[in-house]
């Protein structure tokens, strides 16, 4: 039984198979990227997510017209 859980765009295994795929697609096109390169893609990709997460969450709390109590 899973107790927490986070959004699909905060998994590294999602980001990771997409990245895989979409390597598998360029190495089929003649543009192979190593296991490394991928690896260092999968961390930018979450990093980049997690920035725009906070960003979002902040600048949504600046906009809002309500308080928090």
């Amino acid at each position: 039984m899973l107790k927490d859980s986070k959004r699909w765009y905060n998994s590294r295994t999602i980001w990771g198979s997409i990245i895989a795929v979409v390597a598998a697609l360029l190495s089929a096109l003649g543009h192979p990227i190593d296991d490394n390169s991928q690896l260092v893609l999968t961390d930018a990709i979450l990093q980049i997510v997690a920035v725009g997460g906070s960003l979002f969450a902040i600048f949504g709390r600046l906009g809002a017209s309500a308080i928090i109590e």
